[in-house]
């Protein structure tokens, strides 16, 4: 079964917030599946295909997590957004390493959830287009890079992270530039997002022994540069 791009699998076991996102996203244009917990929403998923994943990882502790890997295996290009209790850098770092494309700190908020679904459900580009830094080669309409032949899989906020870059080779970006165009409004003020996503996306650049292209400017921020 092909993938439905407005098609949403919710993973959640609190009955009444399931069935308050379910309604937020069924009245916002979106085709919902609600399943309680993994063991029902691995079939499921199996079935749907669905274009985006929620998972109440705060609900359902590190059964969040493991599932998020388990549904990102074999780089399975389904977004994934976590429900989390708490918004710290080891969150960010936990969410990253689940493979999650993006999280929201509960209490639920309608309209901050369905701005963010709408950000990553909206179509992507069809005209091919890319960036080229170095030996680095960003894919726009395919949301991936490739370096000297290697695919790299980024989730979306690595993706806006290195195409913010990679826009403005040489330019030193500060934390505040890059936050107030890569995070808009939803960083809460704190730069400590950008070092986690930073150290991420060097790992994945830099796979096999290849040199570092983003440089961190000590006290200011990064730029996109060979040496």
């Amino acid at each position: 079964m092909s993938m439905s791009h407005s098609s949403v699998l919710l993973i959640e076991n609190d009955h009444h917030l399931a069935q308050t996102v379910s309604l937020d996203l069924t009245n916002a244009g979106y085709q919902v599946a609600v399943a309680s917990d993994p063991e029902q929403g691995k079939p499921q998923f199996q079935q749907l295909q669905p274009a985006l994943v929620v998972i109440d990882q705060a609900q359902l502790g590190e059964q969040g997590f493991t599932l998020c890997r388990q549904l990102r295996g074999n780089n399975n290009p389904v977004l994934i957004l976590l429900f989390m209790s708490q918004d710290t850098v080891h969150d960010r770092a936990a969410c990253l390493e689940a493979g999650a494309d993006d999280y929201t700190v509960l209490p639920y908020q309608t309209e901050q959830f369905l701005q963010l679904v709408q950000l990553y459900l909206q179509p992507a580009t069809t005209v091919p287009e890319q960036f080229q830094f170095s030996n680095l080669v960003l894919d726009l309409s395919h949301r991936c890079a490739h370096r000297n032949g290697r695919k790299i899989e980024l989730t979306v906020k690595e993706f806006q992270l290195l195409k913010y870059l990679m826009s403005h080779p040489g330019e030193v970006l500060t934390r505040e530039q890059i936050l107030d165009n890569v995070w808009e409004d939803n960083h809460g003020g704190e730069s400590n997002v950008i070092e986690v996503y930073i150290r991420y996306l060097r790992l994945k650049l830099e796979q096999g022994g290849q040199k570092r292209l983003i440089q961190t400017v000590r006290g200011v921020g990064y730029v996109l540069r060979e040496s």
